[in-house]
């Protein structure tokens, strides 16, 4: 089955960046591009401002960027390590709340999105859609949709439940959807501009390499 699957997937931004690495230091390698991943969502995340409930911020960029440079696996590795190191109280999420207590966050359900939305945009990569512009786009605004479908629900229970607010589909779609349609399709045309002129970058540097 795995021959059969293996041809499926292309090389992705980290695999082409770098050379490949022995078996005793594949773990290594993956683990610094892990925490990387990690690091850039935690700075993009910082890019932030609230008109509701839940803050708009580059943490999506920064989701899809990794996702898309790192592979599926990696990627859902480094938003998993992103959630986990955050829950461990250290200040990378939006705004200056850590801790165990963000679960009750109405955004936190978006962070738990944040992990397939990685998958899918690597998935996508490990395709060879981020090489082209419009593919990429397409690749990655279905990659911003995946953290709305955990987090909205999440949201609506939260706002309900915990903080006791009145929730009705009106509300929750103008609280966590309508304001972050368009901000959502801007990232992902920056990402898909991005990630493609780093391939133009590799290829550039595969020709000087050849010659």
């Amino acid at each position: 089955m795995s021959s059969i699957a293996a041809p499926h997937r292309r090389r992705v931004l980290a695999d082409a960046l770098g050379r490949p690495a022995a078996r005793s230091r594949a773990f290594a390698v993956d683990a610094a591009l892990v925490l990387s991943g990690v690091a850039l969502v935690a700075l993009l995340a910082k890019v932030s401002f609230f008109i509701g409930p839940i803050p708009i911020t580059g943490q999506t960029l920064g989701v899809i960027v990794v996702g898309a440079a790192l592979g599926a696996r990696r990627g859902a590795a480094a938003l998993t390590s992103y959630l986990l190191v955050g829950l461990a109280g250290l200040p990378v999420f939006a705004g200056p709340v850590a801790g165990p207590a963000y679960v009750l966050s109405p955004s936190f359900g978006f962070i738990v999105g944040f992990i397939p939305a990685a998958f899918l945009a690597g998935w996508f990569a490990e395709r060879a859609w981020d090489r082209k512009p419009w593919l990429a786009f397409v690749g990655f605004v279905a990659a911003s949709v995946v953290p709305f479908l955990v987090g909205v629900p999440y949201m609506a229970l939260i706002l309900g439940t915990v903080l006791g607010q009145q929730v009705t589909a009106a509300s929750v779609l103008a609280a966590g959807v309508v304001s972050f349609i368009l901000p959502g399709l801007i990232k992902a045309a920056a990402a898909a501009v991005l990630v493609p002129l780093a391939w133009v970058g590799v290829r550039a540097v595969d020709r000087r390499r050849d010659a």
